[in-house]
Formats: C-alpha cells, structure tokens, sequence
C-alpha cells in the first residue's frame, strides 16, 4: 500500500467527483481511477459507489474515512517530529486562516497573546484559505491549528473526536447594503424582499466556511427572506466591493463592516436584528499531542481565552 493511496482516497471523498479530485491531485484521471481501485483491491472492500451520479462511500470507505485521516495526519506530525529533533522547526507553527480573519481578528490577537507575557513561536506560518481548503490542510497534517468562524448549526469536517476546540471570540454576520443614494439610511437593496420582487443576495460559496454558516442558520429557522442569487465568491472582500457597489446584499461580519457602516458607505438591510447572524471565532487543533511549540501556544491561548 502506498501513501499516495491514502491522498487520493481523501481527495475523492472530499471531492466526490473523480475528474475534480484527479485534478487536485494533479494526476489524469484514468491514472487516478487506477490508484483507487488498487487501495480498493489492497483493503479488499469498495470504498466508492459508482452507480450513482455523484460518487459515494460505501459502508466500508465511510469508516475507513477516519482511519485514513487519522494516518495521514501522523505521518505529517511524525515528519516534523523527526525535523524538531534535527532542529529545524522546533520553534515554528502553522496556522490555517479563514480569509477574513486574516484581516480582522488574527494580528490584533496575536498581539494580545503576546502581551499577556507569554512568548510566541519566532517563524508562524499563517495559510490564508476558504474553510474547505482548510480543514483539508489540517486533515493532511499540513497546518497545527485553524482559526476559523464557527455556529452550532453549520457542521464542518472537524466535528470528529480527533479534533478539539476553544472558543477565542466572538462576531455578528449582518446583512448589509448600499444606500438608496448618498448620505441615507435606507438600504438600495432590503430585506426581506417579496415573491414578487426577492432581493439580489452575494452569497459565499459552499466552500466558504461564512456560506455554510448562513445557509444552516437559515435553515434552522428565523424570519423569512426571498432572495435570489446575484453572485457568488468564497472571499468576503470581493462580497464587500461588491455590496459597496450596489450590486446586491450580502451578509457580511461586523469586523469586517464597521467602518463602512460608520462612514455610510453600506446600512443594514433589514430594519431590525432579526436577520443577523451570531457567531463565534474558534481556534482547532487535533486531540493528538503535537510539538512542544505547537503545545505551549495552545497553552497560551487558553489562558487568555479564560481571562477574557
């Protein structure tokens, strides 16, 4: 059995599309057909449905799932074991970052980390990536922690045992608008809209981390809204140009708005809460112990999570 089994598996499970998940393992098709079926032959049970229009685990590749990632992820904490041991990063972490908390929550929070007395790792690597691309750099064993948003009704890859959380703060999705025109309150662009007329939305994408959360929490209930989608992206940034240029509504974090908001430049689009969004910033690590370095930083976070 080889390792590059073991990736491809967890690229088609992730993918559940042989041409997507050839493509991200940056192989043919055909020859990425051949691998699976050899891990399929070595393992001597079906990992994948075929029959169906989009590829599927079977019972057997849906527990063998966890087990793959599982080593995976090994094997990436083994090699950086062996290279602490040599000296080369044994004072370095790798952080995974949804994009907009790059922006507006990681470097102010660094700095409180570091102003609390402790000392921080001298070479971070910080990773700028959607939500799916970062639970895949965790699940490789590619990336020690995510910063990530988080609600309870939005599930995410890491919501296994191997995985374990700490609540670090706190946002508001908010639906947001133009204006009607210059220096009003009214939005170009309300909620709830109508049947009749639905207000265009600029949503994020599935892989966003922000689009599962909208989506699952309007799921679960809430006030009604008709909306229709008008544009799509996984970058909040690019929703935001983009609401600024009264192309449509999009619900954006308040981190991220508050000084359009003040300087009018967007308003709500609903004339109350009701449609916005709570949400909490979470940083994740894997159960398993990883480097000193990487321990002594989830030390320090959880400290000044319970201070604060």
């Amino acid at each position: 059995m080889e390792l590059a089994w073991l990736d491809d598996f967890l690229a088609l499970a992730r993918e559940r599309n042989f041409s997507r998940a050839a493509e991200t393992r940056h192989i043919s098709q055909p020859a990425f057909s051949r691998r699976v079926r050899m891990l399929e032959d070595w393992l001597q049970a079906p990992l994948f449905d075929r029959d169906t229009h989009r590829v599927e685990l079977t019972a057997a590749g849906a527990e063998f799932l966890p087990i793959a990632e599982e080593i995976v992820r090994r094997i990436g904490f083994g090699r950086d074991r062996v290279r602490e041991v040599a000296d080369l990063s044994a004072s370095s972490l790798r952080i995974a970052c949804t994009n907009v908390l790059s922006l507006t929550f990681f470097p102010a929070w660094l700095q409180q980390l570091e102003s609390a007395g402790g000392s921080t790792p001298s070479n971070i690597s910080l990773v700028t990536d959607s939500m799916a691309d970062c639970e895949r750099l965790m699940v490789e064993g590619k990336a020690q922690f995510i910063l990530c948003h988080h609600h309870p009704a939005a599930a995410t890859a890491l919501d296994t045992s191997a995985f374990v959380s700490l609540d670090v703060g706190g946002d508001l999705l908010t639906p947001v608008s133009a204006p009607l025109a210059p220096g009003e309150r009214s939005p170009l662009h309300p909620l709830p809209g109508s049947a009749e007329a639905p207000a265009a939305h600029l949503a994020f994408s599935s892989a966003s981390g922000m689009g599962r959360i909208i989506a699952a929490s309007r799921a679960a209930g809430g006030p009604a809204a008709w909306l229709t989608t008008a544009f799509t992206a996984h970058l909040a940034m690019l929703l935001l140009i983009m609401a600024r240029e009264g192309r449509g509504m999009a619900w954006l974090p308040l981190s991220l708005i508050a000084q359009d908001l003040l300087a009018g430049r967007l308003v709500r689009s609903a004339p109350t809460g009701d449609w916005d969004i709570p949400i909490r910033i979470q940083l994740l690590r894997p159960r398993a112990r990883q480097s000193p370095a990487a321990e002594a930083f989830w030390s320090q976070a959880t400290a000044n999570a319970e201070q604060n």
